[in-house]
């Protein structure tokens, strides 16, 4: 390909229509590094115009059927805590910075629940924290998990 076919000059488009995300979506779990990463997805939604679409995974452990509702009870707590946490933020900066956001949450492993979030989202990029976990290193985060799909632009947040 000559560098002509490349140049926006040349009138061949390459976009979807729109410069940058429209959609973009933040996994969410109370970590450090997932409120650096939230924060960071805001400032990106806000400058994009952009929709913060913030995502809280329950997780769903075999052993938790042993535990049966306290497990649910406490991940229900988590993700209102995530929502009083996010809602108390976005009041502090209203009228500083305004940014369009959603809360969802999805039940199963952070990957698979994940995907599906930005699957069924129609996410134009996906930002996630580092994961803090050791053994991470090891067996792959969720993070190296989503960039390896390749299904969107993935940014993750040390």
């Amino acid at each position: 390909m000559t560098e002509e076919q490349h140049s926006p000059r040349s009138g061949h488009q390459f976009e979807r229509g729109t410069d940058g995300p429209k959609v973009i979506v933040v996994g969410v779990d109370g970590s450090d590094s997932s409120l650096r990463a939230a924060a960071y997805a805001a400032g990106l939604a806000r400058r994009q115009h952009a929709l913060l679409a913030l995502v809280y995974v329950q997780p769903v452990m075999a052993a938790g059927t042993a535990f049966g509702a306290p497990v649910a009870e406490t991940t229900d707590r988590i993700a209102e805590d995530l929502i009083a946490q996010i809602r108390e933020g976005t009041d502090q900066v209203k009228g500083i910075f305004d940014v369009r956001w959603e809360f969802h949450t999805f039940r199963g492993d952070p990957y698979a629940g994940m995907v599906k979030a930005a699957d069924d989202l129609k996410a134009d990029a996906v930002v996630v924290g580092a994961s803090e976990q050791a053994g991470h290193r090891i067996i792959g985060s969720v993070a190296i998990r989503l960039v390896k799909a390749g299904r969107w632009p993935v940014t993750v947040v040390p």
